[in-house]
Protein backbone atom coordinates (compact mmCIF):
# COMPACT_ATOMS: atom_id res chain seq x y z
CA UNK A 1 0.00 0.00 0.00
CA UNK A 2 2.87 2.39 0.79
CA UNK A 3 4.36 1.74 -2.65
CA UNK A 4 1.00 2.43 -4.33
CA UNK A 5 0.56 5.67 -2.41
CA UNK A 6 4.12 6.72 -3.29
CA UNK A 7 3.60 6.02 -6.99
CA UNK A 8 0.25 7.81 -6.92
CA UNK A 9 1.84 10.81 -5.22
CA UNK A 10 4.62 10.95 -7.83
CA UNK A 11 2.05 10.79 -10.65
CA UNK A 12 0.00 13.60 -9.12
CA UNK A 13 3.07 15.79 -8.65
CA UNK A 14 4.17 15.02 -12.21
CA UNK A 15 0.78 16.01 -13.63
CA UNK A 16 0.76 19.20 -11.57
CA UNK A 17 4.24 20.10 -12.87
CA UNK A 18 3.18 19.49 -16.50
CA UNK A 19 0.02 21.53 -15.93
CA UNK A 20 2.02 24.46 -14.53
CA UNK A 21 4.56 24.20 -17.33
CA UNK A 22 2.05 24.01 -20.18
CA UNK A 23 -0.10 26.81 -18.79
CA UNK A 24 2.89 29.17 -18.76
CA UNK A 25 4.80 28.12 -21.90
CA UNK A 26 4.23 28.07 -25.63
CA UNK A 27 5.81 26.40 -28.64
CA UNK A 28 6.04 27.37 -32.30
CA UNK A 29 4.76 25.43 -35.29
CA UNK A 30 5.36 26.26 -38.95
CA UNK A 31 3.47 25.33 -42.09
CA UNK A 32 4.30 25.92 -45.74
CA UNK A 33 1.34 26.93 -47.93
CA UNK A 34 1.70 26.70 -51.72
CA UNK A 35 -0.70 27.55 -54.55
CA UNK A 36 -0.47 28.75 -58.17
CA UNK A 37 -2.53 31.85 -57.33
CA UNK A 38 -0.01 33.06 -54.74
CA UNK A 39 2.04 35.70 -56.55
CA UNK A 40 4.85 36.33 -54.07
CA UNK A 41 6.45 34.62 -51.08
CA UNK A 42 5.46 36.02 -47.70
CA UNK A 43 5.20 34.98 -44.06
CA UNK A 44 2.42 35.38 -41.53
CA UNK A 45 2.08 34.66 -37.84
CA UNK A 46 -1.25 33.30 -36.57
CA UNK A 47 -2.51 34.24 -33.10
CA UNK A 48 -5.64 32.99 -31.35
CA UNK A 49 -7.10 32.79 -27.87
CA UNK A 50 -4.50 34.79 -25.97
CA UNK A 51 -7.20 35.87 -23.48
CA UNK A 52 -5.10 38.64 -21.92
CA UNK A 53 -2.30 36.24 -20.98
CA UNK A 54 1.21 37.63 -20.64
CA UNK A 55 4.40 35.76 -21.46
CA UNK A 56 7.02 37.75 -19.62
CA UNK A 57 6.74 41.37 -18.58
CA UNK A 58 4.54 43.24 -21.06
CA UNK A 59 4.46 40.07 -23.17
CA UNK A 60 8.07 40.64 -24.23
CA UNK A 61 8.78 36.91 -24.63
CA UNK A 62 5.87 36.40 -27.00
CA UNK A 63 6.67 39.59 -28.90
CA UNK A 64 10.29 38.52 -29.30
CA UNK A 65 9.28 35.10 -30.63
CA UNK A 66 7.01 36.78 -33.18
CA UNK A 67 9.68 39.24 -34.30
CA UNK A 68 12.28 36.49 -34.49
CA UNK A 69 9.95 34.65 -36.88
CA UNK A 70 10.10 37.66 -39.25
CA UNK A 71 6.49 37.64 -40.44
CA UNK A 72 5.20 40.14 -42.99
CA UNK A 73 1.81 40.32 -41.29
CA UNK A 74 -0.20 39.18 -38.29
CA UNK A 75 -3.38 37.13 -38.73
CA UNK A 76 -5.61 37.00 -35.64
CA UNK A 77 -8.23 34.27 -35.35
CA UNK A 78 -10.04 35.87 -32.40
CA UNK A 79 -10.22 36.06 -28.61
CA UNK A 80 -7.18 38.16 -27.77
CA UNK A 81 -9.07 39.48 -24.74
CA UNK A 82 -11.45 37.80 -22.28
CA UNK A 83 -15.08 38.92 -22.14
CA UNK A 84 -15.79 39.43 -18.46
CA UNK A 85 -17.74 42.42 -17.11
CA UNK A 86 -15.37 45.01 -15.72
CA UNK A 87 -12.25 43.03 -16.66
CA UNK A 88 -9.22 45.06 -17.68
CA UNK A 89 -8.44 44.45 -21.37
CA UNK A 90 -5.26 46.56 -21.39
CA UNK A 91 -2.98 43.47 -21.69
CA UNK A 92 -4.64 42.66 -25.02
CA UNK A 93 -4.48 46.24 -26.28
CA UNK A 94 -0.89 46.76 -25.12
CA UNK A 95 0.09 43.57 -26.97
CA UNK A 96 -1.55 44.40 -30.29
CA UNK A 97 -0.33 48.00 -30.04
CA UNK A 98 3.26 46.76 -29.90
CA UNK A 99 2.64 44.42 -32.83
CA UNK A 100 1.06 47.20 -34.88
CA UNK A 101 4.32 49.16 -34.72
CA UNK A 102 6.02 46.49 -36.83
CA UNK A 103 3.36 44.60 -38.78
CA UNK A 104 0.01 45.04 -40.51
CA UNK A 105 -2.64 43.23 -38.45
CA UNK A 106 -5.73 41.50 -39.81
CA UNK A 107 -7.94 40.94 -36.78
CA UNK A 108 -10.66 38.30 -37.13
CA UNK A 109 -13.48 38.30 -34.57
CA UNK A 110 -13.77 35.67 -31.87
CA UNK A 111 -16.79 35.02 -29.69
CA UNK A 112 -15.30 37.17 -26.91
CA UNK A 113 -14.84 40.24 -29.15
CA UNK A 114 -18.34 39.63 -30.49
CA UNK A 115 -19.90 39.16 -27.05
CA UNK A 116 -18.69 42.41 -25.51
CA UNK A 117 -20.22 44.40 -28.37
CA UNK A 118 -23.43 42.38 -28.57
CA UNK A 119 -24.52 42.27 -24.92
CA UNK A 120 -24.23 45.89 -23.84
CA UNK A 121 -26.52 45.36 -20.87
CA UNK A 122 -23.91 42.94 -19.47
CA UNK A 123 -20.63 44.50 -20.57
CA UNK A 124 -21.54 48.19 -20.59
CA UNK A 125 -19.14 50.25 -22.69
CA UNK A 126 -16.47 47.52 -22.79
CA UNK A 127 -17.15 46.66 -26.45
CA UNK A 128 -17.14 50.30 -27.57
CA UNK A 129 -14.01 51.04 -25.55
CA UNK A 130 -12.18 48.02 -26.96
CA UNK A 131 -13.03 48.92 -30.56
CA UNK A 132 -11.91 52.51 -29.93
CA UNK A 133 -8.63 51.34 -28.39
CA UNK A 134 -8.00 49.14 -31.42
CA UNK A 135 -8.82 52.02 -33.75
CA UNK A 136 -6.23 54.16 -31.98
CA UNK A 137 -3.69 51.42 -32.83
CA UNK A 138 -4.77 51.57 -36.48
CA UNK A 139 -6.58 48.20 -36.22
CA UNK A 140 -10.15 47.43 -37.30
CA UNK A 141 -12.03 44.26 -36.42
CA UNK A 142 -12.83 42.37 -39.61
CA UNK A 143 -16.56 41.75 -39.22
CA UNK A 144 -17.58 39.88 -42.37
CA UNK A 145 -15.27 41.84 -44.62
CA UNK A 146 -12.43 41.22 -47.04
CA UNK A 147 -8.99 42.72 -47.60
CA UNK A 148 -7.51 42.11 -51.04
CA UNK A 149 -3.72 41.74 -50.98
CA UNK A 150 -3.13 42.13 -54.70
CA UNK A 151 0.64 42.03 -54.32
CA UNK A 152 0.41 38.48 -52.99
CA UNK A 153 -2.62 37.23 -54.90
CA UNK A 154 -4.32 36.55 -51.57
CA UNK A 155 -7.58 37.70 -50.00
CA UNK A 156 -7.99 37.82 -46.21
CA UNK A 157 -11.62 37.46 -45.11
CA UNK A 158 -12.78 37.98 -41.54
CA UNK A 159 -15.93 36.14 -40.52
CA UNK A 160 -18.21 37.02 -37.61
CA UNK A 161 -20.87 34.32 -37.37
CA UNK A 162 -24.09 34.72 -35.41
CA UNK A 163 -23.85 34.02 -31.68
CA UNK A 164 -26.29 31.11 -32.06
CA UNK A 165 -23.48 29.16 -33.72
CA UNK A 166 -21.54 29.18 -30.45
CA UNK A 167 -24.16 27.43 -28.34
CA UNK A 168 -23.06 24.54 -26.13
CA UNK A 169 -23.84 20.83 -26.31
CA UNK A 170 -24.63 20.65 -30.03
CA UNK A 171 -23.69 22.11 -33.39
CA UNK A 172 -26.53 24.22 -34.70
CA UNK A 173 -27.19 23.71 -38.45
CA UNK A 174 -25.92 26.50 -40.72
CA UNK A 175 -27.94 27.12 -43.90
CA UNK A 176 -26.06 26.83 -47.21
CA UNK A 177 -26.98 30.42 -47.96
CA UNK A 178 -25.68 31.88 -44.69
CA UNK A 179 -22.00 32.40 -45.53
CA UNK A 180 -22.56 33.61 -49.12
CA UNK A 181 -25.11 36.07 -47.75
CA UNK A 182 -22.81 37.39 -45.01
CA UNK A 183 -19.43 37.15 -46.76
CA UNK A 184 -20.28 37.42 -50.45
CA UNK A 185 -18.55 35.20 -52.99
CA UNK A 186 -14.81 34.50 -52.79
CA UNK A 187 -12.65 35.55 -55.73
CA UNK A 188 -11.61 32.30 -57.43
CA UNK A 189 -8.57 34.03 -58.95
CA UNK A 190 -7.13 34.76 -55.50
CA UNK A 191 -6.11 32.39 -52.71
CA UNK A 192 -8.69 32.97 -49.95
CA UNK A 193 -7.68 32.86 -46.29
CA UNK A 194 -10.68 32.89 -43.95
CA UNK A 195 -10.33 34.01 -40.32
CA UNK A 196 -13.17 32.05 -38.70
CA UNK A 197 -12.94 31.52 -34.97
CA UNK A 198 -15.22 28.50 -34.54
CA UNK A 199 -13.74 25.39 -36.24
CA UNK A 200 -16.95 23.34 -35.93
CA UNK A 201 -18.15 24.88 -39.19
CA UNK A 202 -15.08 23.99 -41.25
CA UNK A 203 -17.16 21.95 -43.77
CA UNK A 204 -19.35 25.03 -44.29
CA UNK A 205 -16.30 27.30 -44.69
CA UNK A 206 -14.86 24.90 -47.26
CA UNK A 207 -18.15 24.72 -49.16
CA UNK A 208 -18.27 28.53 -49.23
CA UNK A 209 -14.88 28.59 -50.95
CA UNK A 210 -12.22 29.20 -48.31
CA UNK A 211 -8.91 27.74 -49.45
CA UNK A 212 -7.41 28.02 -45.97
CA UNK A 213 -9.39 28.57 -42.78
CA UNK A 214 -7.61 29.78 -39.64
CA UNK A 215 -9.50 29.02 -36.43
CA UNK A 216 -9.12 28.79 -32.66
CA UNK A 217 -11.75 28.62 -29.90
CA UNK A 218 -11.10 25.03 -28.74
CA UNK A 219 -7.84 25.73 -26.85
CA UNK A 220 -6.51 22.37 -28.04
CA UNK A 221 -9.15 20.62 -25.95
CA UNK A 222 -7.69 22.16 -22.74
CA UNK A 223 -5.98 18.86 -21.89
CA UNK A 224 -4.57 16.43 -24.46
CA UNK A 225 -4.08 12.70 -24.21
CA UNK A 226 -0.36 11.82 -24.47
CA UNK A 227 0.65 9.63 -27.44
CA UNK A 228 -2.94 9.70 -28.81
CA UNK A 229 -2.57 13.51 -29.04
CA UNK A 230 -6.28 14.36 -28.96
CA UNK A 231 -7.98 17.12 -27.00
CA UNK A 232 -10.34 16.19 -24.19
CA UNK A 233 -13.12 18.79 -24.28
CA UNK A 234 -14.33 21.69 -26.43
CA UNK A 235 -16.03 24.95 -25.32
CA UNK A 236 -19.32 23.43 -26.53
CA UNK A 237 -18.77 20.70 -23.91
CA UNK A 238 -18.10 17.97 -26.46
CA UNK A 239 -15.69 15.28 -25.33
CA UNK A 240 -12.81 14.47 -27.70
CA UNK A 241 -13.85 16.99 -30.36
CA UNK A 242 -13.06 16.18 -33.99
CA UNK A 243 -11.43 19.56 -34.51
CA UNK A 244 -9.04 20.06 -31.61
CA UNK A 245 -5.83 21.48 -33.09
CA UNK A 246 -3.56 21.15 -36.11
CA UNK A 247 -4.17 20.68 -39.82
CA UNK A 248 -7.45 19.38 -41.25
CA UNK A 249 -8.64 18.80 -44.82
CA UNK A 250 -12.07 19.00 -46.43
CA UNK A 251 -11.80 18.16 -50.11
CA UNK A 252 -9.27 20.64 -51.53
CA UNK A 253 -9.78 23.06 -48.63
CA UNK A 254 -7.64 23.16 -45.49
CA UNK A 255 -7.98 24.40 -41.93
CA UNK A 256 -5.18 25.19 -39.50
CA UNK A 257 -6.62 25.19 -36.00
CA UNK A 258 -4.59 26.96 -33.34
CA UNK A 259 -4.53 25.40 -29.88
CA UNK A 260 -4.47 28.96 -28.56
CA UNK A 261 -2.05 30.86 -26.35
CA UNK A 262 -4.06 31.47 -23.20
CA UNK A 263 -7.01 30.11 -21.28
CA UNK A 264 -10.18 31.17 -19.48
CA UNK A 265 -12.96 29.50 -17.47
CA UNK A 266 -10.78 26.38 -17.11
CA UNK A 267 -7.55 28.25 -16.28
CA UNK A 268 -5.09 25.45 -17.02
CA UNK A 269 -3.56 23.52 -19.91
CA UNK A 270 -2.30 19.94 -19.67
CA UNK A 271 -0.01 18.24 -22.21
CA UNK A 272 -1.01 21.24 -24.29
CA UNK A 273 1.36 24.24 -24.27
CA UNK A 274 0.38 27.44 -26.06
CA UNK A 275 0.50 27.43 -29.84
CA UNK A 276 2.29 30.10 -31.90
CA UNK A 277 1.92 29.39 -35.63
CA UNK A 278 3.93 30.68 -38.58
CA UNK A 279 2.80 30.29 -42.18
CA UNK A 280 5.14 30.50 -45.16
CA UNK A 281 3.16 31.26 -48.35
CA UNK A 282 4.90 30.40 -51.62
CA UNK A 283 3.94 30.35 -55.32
CA UNK A 284 3.97 26.81 -56.77
CA UNK A 285 2.32 24.74 -59.47
CA UNK A 286 0.57 22.55 -56.91
CA UNK A 287 -1.69 23.61 -54.04
CA UNK A 288 -0.62 22.08 -50.72
CA UNK A 289 -0.03 22.65 -47.03
CA UNK A 290 2.78 20.86 -45.24
CA UNK A 291 3.92 21.02 -41.66
CA UNK A 292 7.59 21.82 -41.26
CA UNK A 293 9.86 20.48 -38.54
CA UNK A 294 8.69 21.85 -35.22
CA UNK A 295 10.89 24.46 -33.62
CA UNK A 296 10.03 24.59 -29.96
CA UNK A 297 10.53 27.86 -28.12
CA UNK A 298 9.23 27.36 -24.66
CA UNK A 299 8.74 30.57 -22.74
CA UNK A 300 8.19 31.00 -19.05
CA UNK A 301 5.81 33.65 -17.76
Amino acid sequence: MDVVLFVLGVLILGILWVMLHDTTHFETTEYCVTDPRIQKTFRAVVLADLHNQKYGRDNQLLLKAIRDGQPDMVLIAGDILTAKPGKDFSPAIDFVRELSKDFPIYYGVGNHEHRIRLYRHTYGSMGKDYVQALRECGIKLMCNEKRELEEYGVDIVGSQIHHRYYQRWEKRPMADTYLPRTLGKPNAEHYTVLLAHNPDYFPEYAAWGADLTLSGHVHGGVARIPFWNHGVISPSMKLFPKYDGGLFDEGKAHMILSRGLGCHTIPVRLFNPGDLIFLQFEPAEESSITKRDKKQKRKVL
